[in-house]
């Protein structure tokens, strides 16, 4: 269950807020991130999410170019949303890690987060409008959670703090990721809950 810490009071600055958010005591396996102003803590995943995020790195691997990686709980920033994001798996230059215990969220070229129940909303809902708004070309949804049974939902073309949905399958139909990845990931294994 994602559990409020501290909440971004009016006045305070964003370097405040990070350092709160640095400052945050988390148990090992977990992550704290900042939604809407408000530091969480998100308990540990399931094995079952963890071998989702497994499979899609393995189709991405073969289509990064040189000099780029995908990492897995790489913080990135997004000031104009009051966020602080840890997707599931980033595709970025790995030039950009040299900048400290986060990057900006624009700096990537794909994120990749796959639902957990308990804070599921997070990642339909605010982070949707957050990686929108910092520009992120792409933003593939992973959602083992929706209501009408597991979907997976690739958003681009951002404007603003929306998306353009690109694709949107459920499990077993695979998603054709654009230029510059022109991969296919499968998700025809991905478990459903």
């Amino acid at each position: 269950m994602s559990a409020p810490i501290v909440d971004f009071e009016p006045g305070q600055g964003w370097d405040d807020l990070v350092r709160l958010w640095e400052e945050t005591d988390v148990p090992k396996g977990c992550k704290a991130e900042i939604i809407e102003g408000i530091v969480t803590v998100a308990p540990l995943v399931s094995n079952h999410h963890h071998y989702i995020a497994g499979q899609a790195q393995r189709g991405l691997y073969s289509v990064i170019p040189e000099g780029w990686g995908i990492y897995q709980r790489l913080a990135v920033a997004i000031p104009s949303q009051c966020g602080m994001y840890v997707p599931d798996l980033l595709v970025v230059c790995r030039d950009v890690l040299d900048r400290g215990n986060f990057i900006p969220a624009g700096e990537a070229a794909l994120v990749v987060e796959i639902t957990s129940k308990l804070n599921a909303s997070h990642d339909r809902i605010q982070k949707v409008a957050g990686y929108a708004q910092a520009g992120v070309p792409l933003y593939l949804l992973i959602d083992r959670w929706a209501s009408g049974g597991p979907l997976v939902t690739l958003y681009g073309e951002p404007k603003g703090d929306v998306y353009r949905t690109l694709w949107a399958g459920k499990f077993g139909a695979a998603v054709q990721l654009p230029d510059p990845f022109d991969v296919l990931i499968e998700t025809a294994d991905f478990p459903e809950c």
